[in-house]
């Protein structure tokens, strides 16, 4: 049975590719990932340690500083300029895009602006950015990172109205569903909202928990509008179990079976999922997982993919992918009622490391402005995967393509900013993957916002023909 997929924008591939994107896609299949430990205290030290033959971009792909002087420069006077463009893009393979616009406009399709009206809220103002996140009170100086505004080029694009989102999602639940990328969008959604409260007091986390990167699961109530706005961890959707291997019980990963917390998604209003960022794990990519071997330095490895009482010898990860994208796609088709629900799934937000990987020298501390011009870029084989997948559902379901508009900002990550100055991350470990809050993350909830506005799904359709 085929679905929709609404709002599904892309750039458009060009024969040269700048070594930007050429970059971020060898990131996806090398494992360049930067956990945090976000749920349950298991994301550290599972990453390959793989050697960059990848040329750092050049500077010539940046601003120069004298441009950028000039530019802010005019920025000052104006107010608000073009600094980058992106085109829209299809996805080599098999699948063709056919849009048909009936109202609105594609908001994957725009330009960054700066505007001095920007950000919509400080670190001072909101108390939820955990750590990780909080860029400025790490001693992140520069602050041109808050400014800018993601522009469509074929709309006008309302600014975000957090009391209008509040009155929209009055009496609801908005439920983020992911990995700490999702957590990343959820905070920023919190401190989005706090802007039209009234009393600070009245929004709480039902459980007194406080955010860290170590807890998984939030829920926050906003009480005078009698709504929630919840978080779960779920690095993958499907659930990570265990399995019985020579003799002993090892790490899987069940892809045909969702994760055990699928329960708590259940009867939510809204739902916004993602998944990507465990994906370039090294037992992820290489469906096989490293243990010590009896204390010895060498590494033994065994399978890690599982479906039923079988554990896989070895499965490529995009086999491995999908399969567990339509096992997510099946519980939603079987659970979710969209006259009650409305669906969203975020794609792939892009890692900047340069000059190596997260744990081998990748750094992004340099870069205080957006790229000026990425030309084309490859599109990323996980979000086919999941346009693919979402396309054989029943249930409507949104697709938030930030991969695009968020590719351009080298700018937003917190490289070494995700520490506070006392316990600051060695500067050869840097944070290229995660996003400073303001930044980024508060466009994609403007995204969402448009979106939630739109009382109907088929508003902003496109088709894929696989």
């Amino acid at each position: 049975m085929t679905g929709t997929i609404v709002e599904v924008g892309r750039l458009d591939i060009l024969d040269q590719k700048p070594a930007i994107f050429k970059q971020i896609q060898r990131q996806e299949s090398a494992g360049e990932v930067v956990e945090d430990g976000d749920g349950d205290g298991d994301g550290d030290g599972e990453i390959e340690d793989v050697e960059e033959d990848t040329p750092a971009p050049t500077m010539e792909e940046d601003i120069e500083v004298d441009d950028k002087l000039e530019l802010l420069k005019e920025h000052k006077e104006v107010k608000m300029t073009k600094v980058s463009s992106a085109d829209e893009f299809k996805a080599q393979g098999d699948g063709k895009m056919e849009e048909k616009k009936m109202n609105g406009c594609d908001v994957t399709k725009g330009k960054w602006v700066y505007d001095e009206s920007y950000p919509l809220y400080t670190n001072g103002s909101c108390p939820f950015i955990d750590e990780g996140f909080n860029c400025g009170t790490n001693g992140r100086q520069d602050r041109d990172y808050m400014k800018w505004k993601w522009q469509p080029q074929d709309c006008d694009f309302p600014r975000f109205n957090a009391a209008k989102m509040l009155d929209l999602i009055s009496g609801k639940r908005l439920v983020f569903v992911g990995d700490s990328i999702n957590r990343n969008q959820w905070e920023s959604m919190l401190c989005m909202l706090m802007s039209a409260v009234k009393d600070p007091k009245k929004v709480y986390e039902t459980h007194g928990r406080r955010i860290t990167k170590e807890k998984g699961n939030y829920s926050f109530k906003f009480v005078d509008y009698k709504c929630t706005i919840e978080y779960y961890v779920s690095h993958f959707l499907v659930h990570e179990s265990k399995a019985r291997i020579r003799q002993k019980r090892r790490p899987t990963l069940r892809i045909d079976a969702i994760d055990h917390g699928s329960s708590k998604w259940k009867g939510a209003d809204i739902l916004v999922f993602n998944t990507a960022h465990w994906w370039s794990h090294f037992k992820t990519k290489a469906g096989l997982v490293p243990l010590s071997n009896c204390g010895s330095s060498s590494l033994v490895m065994i399978n890690y993919y599982q479906e039923g009482n079988q554990v896989h010898p070895k499965l490529d990860v995009s086999t491995a992918f999908r399969k567990a994208l339509m096992t997510w796609a099946g519980w939603v088709d079987r659970h979710i009622n969209p006259r009650k629900t409305r669906v969203f799934f975020r794609n792939l937000a892009p890692s900047h490391f340069r000059g190596g990987l997260w744990n081998s020298g990748g750094h992004c501390m340099e870069a205080t402005w957006p790229l000026n011009d990425t030309s084309g870029m490859e599109y990323p084989e996980k979000n086919r995967i999941v346009e693919e997948v979402i396309l054989q559902m029943k249930t409507p379901v949104t697709l938030l393509n930030v991969t695009g508009l968020s590719a351009y900002r080298i700018d937003g990550h917190p490289s070494i900013y995700g520490k506070n100055p006392g316990t600051r991350y060695s500067s050869n470990i840097q944070d290229c993957s995660h996003w400073c809050l303001p930044g980024v993350p508060d466009t994609w909830n403007e995204i969402l916002f448009f979106h939630l506005q739109s009382k109907e799904n088929s508003k902003y359709h496109s088709k894929i023909r696989l």
